[in-house]
């Protein structure tokens, strides 16, 4: 097992199993897309997984989760090196956190966007618009019990998409 991975492991199991299991393919798929920086970036993608997504690593796309991330890392090289910011010593990745909370923001927004469109239609107004259950019945014609039933049913699947 590689340092890295058991670094992983050390923070979580299921980490541990994702490294195991997509590791290879990340780094594969980063040395074809960016060569030379394709370890200093497949790195940062990992420790950006720990650092943000700790426990609640289990998603069902893992694979575009990463690519998500590792697209993200190599952005950041990229406006760094165009600032002729990036340090001797490696990569200064002190954007992590609003970084990773752009990833999250991406996967949540691809979540909603994967709902079942009544579904999709009751969750945005209640929660993007800022409508009650009962302005959003009056709005899409249909009965409070069938909004608070679509809301359910909403929110249980963005659950189940993020474990």
């Amino acid at each position: 097992m590689s340092d890295q991975s058991q670094r992983i492991g050390r923070r979580d199991g299921r980490l541990a199993g994702l490294y195991r299991d997509h590791g290879g393919w990340l780094t594969r798929s980063l040395r074809r897309r960016f060569g030379e920086e394709s370890d200093d970036i497949a790195h940062e993608t990992w420790k950006r997984m720990v650092a943000f997504y700790g426990d609640a690593v289990e998603v069902r796309s893992p694979r575009a989760l990463l690519l998500t991330i590792a697209r993200r890392c190599a952005a950041d090289l990229g406006r760094r090196r165009a600032r002729g910011d990036e340090t001797r010593s490696g990569l200064d990745w002190g954007n992590q956190g609003a970084a990773a909370a752009q990833d999250e923001a991406l996967l949540l927004q691809q979540i909603i966007l994967g709902l079942p469109e009544p579904l999709r239609d009751v969750f945005v107004m209640s929660r993007f618009v800022g409508l009650s259950n009962a302005e959003i019945a009056e709005r899409l014609g249909i009965a409070q019990k069938t909004v608070e039933w679509r809301m359910t049913k909403a929110l249980a699947h963005c659950a189940a998409q993020l474990r």
